[in-house]
């Protein structure tokens, strides 16, 4: 199972919710990246998650293995505000099919928490790395993400400009289409 949250931590974060080329610059140290790993989830969530940080190249590193199933990456540099996260097992697997653009596995929601808010190139295009003219960029506050759930997010907004000040869909219409839900 650790071997399988560190692959797929890899690939998801080589693009995980636009998170391209989370650097881990020399200049920061590894506390730091920690620290910033864990301000996306709970400390109970937090303090016992694995934290993977992916350099400039691209390469995984494991800065902490885990004790409780989730995984944690830091903030991402090249975005313009906070985008640090954490996930559960099932998670790790929704965004791995992401990222290598396959079906999500069947029957296994996944659980995100991105509690220092996130940026998004797009709302609409879960492959755009960059906000351009038309494809929907998100800012989102404090939330939590429910994944690999579409049959259940019936009801819920799937506007290509949301309202991040409540419950949306995020990705409608693709495989990847998940529930963004503000938390404070």
């Amino acid at each position: 199972m650790k071997r399988l949250l560190t692959a797929a931590a890899l690939l998801a974060a080589s693009s995980l919710v636009a998170m391209q080329g989370v650097a881990a610059d020399a200049a920061v140290d590894d506390a730091a990246l920690i620290k910033s790993a864990e301000s996306a989830a709970p400390a109970a969530v937090a303090r016992g998650a694995a934290i993977h940080v992916m350099d400039e190249k691209g390469s995984m590193r494991t800065l902490r293995e885990g004790t409780n199933g989730f995984w944690c990456m830091p903030d991402n540099p090249v975005t313009p505000g906070p985008d640090p996260m954490c996930g559960d097992a099932n998670a790790m697997e929704w965004a791995t099919a992401w990222m290598q653009k396959k079906e999500p596995p069947k029957g296994k929601v996944g659980f995100m928490y991105m509690l220092a808010g996130g940026t998004d190139g797009s709302n609409t295009d879960p492959y755009a790395t960059k906000p351009e003219e038309g494809n929907n960029w998100v800012e989102t506050g404090p939330h939590v993400m429910i994944v690999n759930a579409t049959d259940m997010m019936q009801g819920y907004p799937t506007d290509p400009k949301p309202d991040t000040s409540r419950p949306y869909v995020m990705w409608a219409g693709t495989p990847y289409a998940h529930l963004m839900v503000p938390v404070k």
